[in-house]
């Protein structure tokens, strides 16, 4: 499926600057009619270049709602490693992982 010029995909960034720890959290999501083409793993993979570039980040973080096997999927593969949970399964908790900036600097 192509792209018109000038649709919009989908929405990524960062949920704001480093914390004093260097960690900075990324989030993204893809508009539905879009979804399941890659778009996610590119907008996760020039983030995480964009953060390692950075000297005051040391790591990375991401947090997926548990029963989000897409995004779960989505961070396969880049070095996420899982680091805890938030909320609870009544809420939809969600999981928390990180990676470290240095492991991306290397790949």
């Amino acid at each position: 499926m192509s792209v018109p010029d000038g649709a919009v995909v989908g929405d990524a960034g960062f949920h704001g600057p480093p914390g004093e720890a260097g960690a900075v959290e990324v989030g993204y999501t893809v508009v539905a009619g879009f979804r399941r083409q890659g778009y996610a793993r590119a907008m996760l993979r020039e983030l995480l270049v964009r953060a390692a570039a950075e000297p005051g980040v040391r790591t990375v973080r991401a947090t997926i709602r548990s029963d989000n096997e897409a995004s779960l999927a989505t961070i396969a593969g880049f070095g996420f490693t899982r680091v805890g949970e938030k909320g609870d399964e009544s809420e939809g908790g969600s999981l928390v992982f990180e990676v470290p900036a240095d492991a991306i600097r290397a790949a």
